[in-house]
């Protein structure tokens, strides 16, 4: 366990008081580290850490797990001194101020997107084991539920659904069929198409009353939180997409919908390679993504693109889905038109086509190999060292 952890988090941590920490002194019982993204200078981060700190104290006094479950501080901040006073909040380690590289690492394993975030990951395998550890702190304050592990789909949306006619339903009527669960509220403009952070009951019920489909009872909130707890969701609109026993397909079921409103690739299970449009250009601050910018116009002319990645793309898949682990990079083919020149525009690319790039948005950076020739084996070696940290970034 304890190797684990140092290739996860480094040899050294750092306390409150500027002592180091060795991260294979936090214990031969420790079982769970929940990972605290945030930053000093974010007032919901500032508020959370307040309701952490109680509740992590109480889990160490009274809790029989005290000793399988350690909290450390993943901080954005850019200035040492407030990270420094902010720490000094903590009754928990953090990694050092100076590690950016082994910080940004951690959000893009981690898909974090949004602040403050509470990642609960295996101390032994880094797996993700809940990944909405805010609701954790809020609806689970004496720890009673640790580890706080996924449970079925079946399980967590057991009980009654709502149609907009105010007649209900048994969730057991969705067994045996594909499920879209669908996180979003009536105040977001762009939510006009269930399970909602709705501001009011009667909000509720306005928004309800235009969809076809059923939904979890506003006042049913303890089980809304555990379908959001289930999928860590992080942000709203999101859809959903699960399989007829309830595995999850995929977590892009918006963007899916979007690109594809006649259901012709139903039910959207991941594509090795993406076209870059306006609705999936989202996901490329989720994470490093691969993108291929090639001179193409109409409609068809990416195939030859994505056919000449495809092969490494499916590979990787294939390799990270036997880990259990989600892919460390997405891969994009881009041709030429107002989203591709906005994103060259944003990086900083040049005009050339055709031209492999990896881009890291959330750690601001680009790496761009030229060559002459783009061929699968350039395409292969260009992961690869990507993959084992080869590669020189260049700042966005």
């Amino acid at each position: 366990m304890s190797e684990f952890l140092v290739s996860l988090l480094g040899e050294r941590l750092v306390n409150s008081e500027k002592a180091e920490v060795d991260v294979q002194s936090l214990g031969t019982k420790l079982s769970l580290v929940g990972l605290f993204f945030g930053c000093s200078l974010n007032a919901p981060c500032k508020q959370f850490n307040g309701s952490l700190c109680e509740f992590y104290s109480r889990f160490k006094k009274a809790s029989e797990h005290k000793d399988k479950l350690e909290i450390v501080f993943i901080s954005s901040d850019q200035d040492q001194k407030h990270w420094q006073d902010f720490l000094q909040e903590m009754p928990w380690p953090a990694l050092p101020f100076k590690d950016r590289h082994k910080k940004m690492k951690l959000w893009n394993k981690y898909k974090v997107t949004s602040i403050p975030s509470l990642v609960f990951v295996d101390a032994t395998t880094g797996k993700v084991v809940c990944r909405n550890g805010l609701l954790v702190v809020r609806d689970d304050p004496k720890g009673l539920e640790f580890p706080w592990g996924p449970k079925p789909f079946a399980e967590v949306v057991a009980g009654p659904l709502l149609r907009n006619n105010r007649q209900t339903a048994d969730s057991s009527s969705l067994e045996g069929h594909y499920v879209g669960v669908y996180f979003s509220a009536h105040w977001l403009w762009c939510c006009r198409l269930v399970l909602s952070p709705f501001r009011s009951e009667e909000s509720f019920q306005q928004y309800f009353s235009e969809m076809p489909w059923l939904a979890v009872p506003y006042s049913d909130e303890a089980r809304r939180s555990r379908l959001n707890r289930l999928y860590g969701i992080q942000g709203i609109p999101t859809l959903i997409l699960l399989d007829a026993e309830g595995h999850m397909i995929t977590r892009q079921g918006r963007v899916e919908v979007l690109n594809d409103p006649e259901c012709r690739l139903f039910p959207w299970h991941p594509r090795s390679v993406l076209e870059l449009s306006e609705s999936n250009a989202v996901q490329l601050h989720e994470g490093p993504c691969l993108v291929l910018f090639v001179d193409a116009e109409e409609e068809g002319e990416l195939e030859p693109a994505k056919e000449l990645i495809q092969p490494i793309a499916e590979k990787l898949m294939v390799k990270y889905k036997a880990k259990e682990e989600e892919m460390p990079l997405l891969f994009f083919v881009a041709g030429e038109d107002d989203m591709s020149d906005s994103l060259r525009d944003y990086t900083n690319l040049p005009e050339a086509a055709p031209l492999l790039t990896i881009l890291d948005m959330s750690a601001r950076a680009k790496y761009v190999r030229d060559v002459e020739e783009i061929t699968p084996v350039v395409v292969e070696q260009f992961v690869n060292d990507f993959l084992a940290e080869k590669l020189k970034p260049e700042p966005i």
